[in-house]
């Protein structure tokens, strides 16, 4: 009997570990598909990591691991949709769609991705919960006192244009930074706020269009743009008048230039679906050049809108040369063996190239 009981035991404890081993044969970790290119890194939106406590040290683990692969992946750049937070001035949480006030948030952000700065460049565009109180009841926002440009030496030292607010100050929602590839190409990146003002479109268009810039590689953030469709938005219903969308920074700033090649964009979700968290299509500017356009979020994943903010979800862009591998990685589900196998994103949506003109 206990014959029987000691190879039952055993063979429960062979099986276990075929299991693991197979499931760490099944997970590569991160390195680069061509030891010349260079990566950026795309952050989602964080507002569910740091509006609940508890998430917090999820986007810390998020920001550690790049810090730990800017030299295995020759890390050069990284980029946030927007939705840094999910209450911009928020003073009351409830404790249910949230236990941090807004300034907690911003200061848990800040304080997460300051560990870039030193190292970085680390852009981030506007969300809707990035102004108001606690979604864009108005354009106030909190972004320039927690992101000034004096926090991160790198965007200090690439900033180029800047528009002015209504009090004729510049303002670091609606900004223009100039980045040099190690491949030498020259990039712009276009920070929009979110459902920009017609006067900063206007000063968009006209910024990215001047001369000086034609052979630079304009990449765009602006939070809201396509649908999970790959649509785009046409028309959202926030106390805002004076907005505009996907369809509209398309019409009126995208598709008139000629060197804006890609746009990323945040803001989309569906509880617990990866799918309903992404868009990607290609269109062509006034240029004739492609225009790749690609939405990466994925705040209700792990749980939905209340969940752990996002299974630690990014995105990682290799530029090698014209040619751009976008894979999905989570340093959330990589950090154990047990879950490892479930880091890389396998999805069409999740793992594909594109190649720029």
């Amino acid at each position: 009997m206990k014959r029987r009981i000691f190879l039952s035991l055993l063979l429960s404890f062979l099986w276990l570990g075929l299991t693991v081993s197979a499931q760490d044969k099944t997970y590569n970790a991160p390195t680069l598909e061509n030891k010349d290119a260079w990566t950026l890194v795309l952050f989602p939106d964080t507002q569910t990591y740091v509006k609940f406590k508890r998430n917090q040290p999820i986007v810390d683990l998020m920001v550690n691991w790049v810090d730990e692969h800017i030299s295995t992946l020759n890390i050069k750049l990284v980029l946030h949709v927007g939705d840094l937070v999910e209450h911009n001035a928020l003073v009351n949480p409830d404790g249910i769609v949230g236990n941090q006030t807004g300034t907690q948030q911003w200061e848990a952000i800040s304080r997460s991705l300051s560990t870039l700065d030193t190292k970085v460049p680390v852009i981030a565009t506007t969300g809707n919960h990035d102004f108001g109180i606690a979604n864009i009841e108005n354009r106030q926002t909190f972004y320039n006192k927690y992101f000034p440009i004096e926090k991160n030496h790198h965007n200090k030292e690439m900033i180029r244009e800047v528009a002015l607010d209504e009090d004729g100050m510049p303002n670091l929602t609606n900004a223009l930074y100039e980045f040099t590839a190690p491949d030498e190409r020259k990039f712009l990146i276009l920070v929009l706020e979110f459902a920009p003002r017609e006067a900063n479109l206007q000063w968009a268009i006209q910024v990215v269009n001047q001369e000086k810039y034609l052979d630079h590689t304009v990449i765009l953030l602006a939070h809201s743009y396509l649908d999970s469709n790959s649509n785009h938005i046409e028309k959202e219903n926030y106390p805002i008048t004076d907005g505009n969308y996907g369809k509209a920074i398309w019409e009126k700033l995208v598709k008139p230039s000629k060197n804006i090649q890609m746009v990323f964009s945040g803001h989309i979700g569906a509880a617990d679906q990866k799918s309903g968290h992404v868009g990607f299509r290609t269109d062509t500017n006034a240029g004739g050049k492609k225009v790749h356009q690609m939405t990466f979020n994925a705040q209700a994943l792990g749980g939905g809108w209340h969940g752990n903010g996002g299974d630690g979800w990014l995105r990682l862009l290799e530029f090698q040369g014209n040619h751009v591998s976008v894979r999905t990685f989570s340093p959330l589900f990589a950090i154990s063996p047990s879950t490892r196998h479930l880091a890389w994103g396998s999805e069409a949506y999740a793992a594909f190239t594109f190649d720029l003109d």
